[in-house]
């Protein structure tokens, strides 16, 4: 009877140890050596490694408490990787839940309305967080990777800002903008106004390319698409210098001269009728919705008036006006 008393007596005393020890370690404040403190865990990282980890930069006073407390708590094999930052009032309970939870911080790219797919691979191949599963790729090879069916890669990429964790593949964040490239395309088509002279949503992305590149006013955007839709209409040519600078390519070199408007090429709209083969950029979502829903205008002709606004002209002899005013 004395020896179980005895032993009922030791493992109560054990139980408050351990309570006692998992109360200082949850409350406990670790002490950072810089205020905010930025880390990461790469992919595969154990438990004891990341322990090891913060030991060395002075967050935490030994592993093996660390490490003891995520196997009582039972976070042992929970580990997320990724970049994380630790503020003041931290405690190694908050740490381990943090890194646990995934709670981490996210790094973000962003494409911007009017690039080229050359401009956006240059951004997402300069990235230090990004993981680059596409060097060496030709576009077609990563349009195939990414599940698109288009030959070109050209506008096929949705412009905004891009939320990932350190380390993800340049492939799954191309994949994302061009899923919402494409949920915002077939939206805006399934809702385009009636009569349209595009055949499908592919040539109204085009079309959106050149509005993009046309103007950066919102207020624009549907009477230049709408001069766009009266042209293809009548069979004009749309006349168009964005389309030509983009056909230039790398021999573009600021100055558009009129023998660049005279050598033909496919994406030469003052020598070829209808839309370029390809987009040009990457249009926004108010230049795919300018296209789809051009503005009911007479007009067939526009000229920068030099403040960002356009003047819009009906017929040829207005028009010649208005460039002699505003660009002369």
């Amino acid at each position: 009877m004395h020896i179980l008393k005895r032993m009922i007596f030791l493992v109560l005393a054990a139980a408050f140890l351990v309570a006692g020890w998992l109360a200082y370690h949850v409350n406990a404040v670790v002490q950072l050596p810089a205020v905010p403190y930025e880390f990461s865990i790469k992919s595969g990282s154990s438990l004891r490694s990341v322990a090891k980890q913060l030991v060395d930069a002075g967050v935490l006073h030994d592993a093996w408490s660390f490490v003891l407390l995520s196997r009582v708590m039972g976070y042992a094999s929970s580990l997320k990787a990724g970049d994380y930052e630790l503020s003041e009032n931290t405690s190694p309970w908050q740490l381990l839940k943090r890194v646990t939870t995934g709670d981490v911080n996210q790094s973000e790219i962003r494409f911007i309305e009017g690039w080229t797919f050359s401009q956006l691979r240059k951004t997402l191949d300069e990235h230090s967080a990004v993981r680059h599963d596409t060097a060496g790729l030709s576009d077609l090879e990563i349009l195939r990777l990414i599940g698109a069916s288009e030959t070109a890669a050209e506008g096929l990429f949705f412009p905004d800002t891009y939320y990932f964790v350190r380390g993800n593949s340049d492939i799954a964040i191309l994949k994302r903008a061009y899923r919402v490239m494409q949920n915002n395309l077939n939206t805006a088509w399934a809702e385009r106004a009636a009569n349209l002279p595009l055949t499908d949503a592919y040539q109204a992305l085009i079309l959106a390319s050149i509005v993009e590149k046309e103007t950066g006013r919102e207020s624009d955007r549907a009477n230049i698409a709408g001069v766009f839709v009266n042209r293809l209409r009548l069979g004009m040519r749309l006349q168009t210098d964005p389309t030509v600078i983009y056909g230039l390519g790398e021999k573009f070199d600021g100055n558009l001269r009129k023998k660049d408007l005279l050598a033909d090429q496919e994406y030469n709209t003052y020598t070829r009728r209808g839309l370029p083969p390809t987009p040009i950029a990457l249009p926004g979502l108010a230049s795919i919705q300018a296209a789809l829903n051009p503005a009911k205008t007479g007009a067939l002709y526009f000229v920068a008036k030099g403040n960002g606004e356009s003047y819009f002209s009906s017929n040829l002899t207005e028009h010649n006006r208005a460039v002699a005013k505003y660009q002369k």
